[in-house]
């Protein structure tokens, strides 16, 4: 009988340039994360490509070319939210995801449509940070040996002679130093602390900005000495002269460009806001269609006011998703249906997708388990008609209690390795193989008592 080991750990291929792919290799790129939905996949492709295409107009035909933004409808866990977040990762833009019925009407208790803008914002710029602190990393190692050794040993002020001796021996330490000899050594080094200001915390998103940016140039920056080993203190000094060697104003810059025209902002549960006022002028429809009126200046494109300055969303990719089972599209107000031109419904799972699932993905589930086990020692395996097992009782809970598609094959399978988890490297036999009957005397109890496979999550 075949049995699967979850595969082999290899080192990652490199990326192909984004501007080369075309709509087909985006979507098999996808293929190798999310298992199906081929509609979906080929929609979000479309829309990547043209933003690629649109960066080669003209910047007035440019400025006229809005982002095709998409709905997906379908039910949990069947890839909606990782459709979108592997194509973020694969463009590298900066990505948020928010649940639609956090926010509420402004006037109600609830969170301010515009923090998803700023919330992105923050990532962009983290993101940009990141890669010019990366661009500089090795002009900032240089920096921080010499400054470990300055602090190891400080310069002479005599003769020649002794300067001499000094540069020798200062080579003999960076020899030491880079050999990693002096890790323990402790030294000191100058720490900056943050002013402790509580009540920057009063008031809105907005207001929170503004205040905290105030305050940082009203109370100057406190310096203290810290004693610290050199393994520590490098790490301090590294990020510190990384932000020296940067500049901060051309990464915001950047930033900003990053999220107004690469930005992709994944709106999830938008049904859950898709209630219309029927008349009586209160009562959560009220609330609901507010929402839907908050958001559309956002997704339409509007300026919004961040810590970093403005950013303008009319090139933000919007994907919003939701079930649907209770409302439908046409639900939500048309003004807001109008922006989200093109609509994908995705597929329930087979057993066969779920068999895929488990084991397909570069990082499946089952290659996440046998790697998890295999740093304590553990050869887990896994016979095929295991695997069928697994899929055919995942489908049946499914189908007997609320269906959330592949995320209830993460609860069956902490649930059938439970015990070998918890032995971990105290297991005699290092060598554990399920099979089917493995499976079916630890599962299939649950799947029988629709009452207890209701917990199930």
């Amino acid at each position: 009988m075949p049995i699967y080991l979850g595969g082999e750990t290899t080192e990652t291929p490199k990326q192909p340039k984004l501007e080369d792919l075309t709509p087909r290799e985006i979507v098999e790129q996808l293929d190798k994360y999310v298992v199906g939905q081929h509609a979906a996949k080929k929609a979000v492709a479309i829309a990547l490509r043209n933003r690629i295409r649109r960066q080669k107009l003209t910047p007035e035909m440019a400025a006229d070319v809005m982002p095709k933004n998409i709905l997906m409808i379908g039910s949990t866990g069947i890839g909606k939210t990782e459709i979108a977040r592997r194509l973020a990762k694969l463009t590298g833009s900066p990505f948020i995801k928010v649940e639609a019925s956090k926010f509420t009407e402004v006037g109600y208790v609830g969170r301010d449509v515009e923090s998803m803008v700023r919330e992105l914002t923050e990532i962009g710029v983290e993101m940009t940070k990141q890669q010019a602190f990366e661009d500089v990393k090795l002009q900032a190692e240089k920096n921080v040996e010499e400054k470990l050794l300055d602090e190891l040993l400080p310069k002479p002020f005599s003769d020649q002679d002794e300067t001499s001796t000094f540069d020798r021996t200062r080579e003999k330490l960076r020899e030491q130093l880079r050999k990693g000899e002096l890790e323990d050594r402790l030294i000191e080094i100058e720490i900056q602390e943050k002013a402790n200001v509580p009540f920057m915390e009063i008031g809105g998103q907005g207001m929170d900005d503004g205040m905290r940016d105030m305050f940082s140039n009203i109370f100057p920056t406190k310096t203290k000495n810290r004693k610290s080993k050199i393994s520590e203190a490098r790490e301090y000094l590294l990020r510190d002269e990384q932000e020296n060697l940067s500049d901060s104003d051309r990464i915001t810059r950047i930033a900003i460009d990053k999220v107004e025209n690469t930005g992709i902002i994944f709106l999830d549960e938008i049904d859950k806001v898709a209630g219309r006022q029927t008349g009586g002028g209160s009562g959560p429809d009220v609330s609901r269609e507010g929402v839907q009126r908050d958001l559309l200046p956002i997704v339409e494109g509007t300026t919004v006011n961040t810590k970093y300055g403005m950013v303008n969303t009319e090139h933000i990719l919007f994907i919003a998703a939701g079930a649907f089972h209770v409302s439908k599209p046409s639900d939500l107000i048309p003004e807001l249906q109008g922006r989200f031109p093109i609509r994908v419904e995705l597929e329930a799972l087979t057993i066969d997708d779920l068999k895929r699932i488990l084991t397909q993905p570069k990082n499946s589930l089952i290659k996440q388990y046998v790697a998890l086990l295999k740093t304590e020692g553990i050869t887990l395996q896994f016979t095929d008609d295991a695997i069928q097992t697994i899929a055919e009782l995942t489908a049946l809970i499914n189908t007997n209690t609320e269906n959330i598609g592949a995320r209830r094959l993460h609860t069956l399978l902490e649930k059938l390795l439970e015990d070998i988890s918890y032995a971990g490297s105290e297991l005699s036999e290092k060598e554990q193989t399920l099979d089917s009957s493995y499976v079916k005397q630890r599962l299939s109890e649950l799947a029988k008592d629709e009452d207890r496979s209701q917990y199930i999550l």
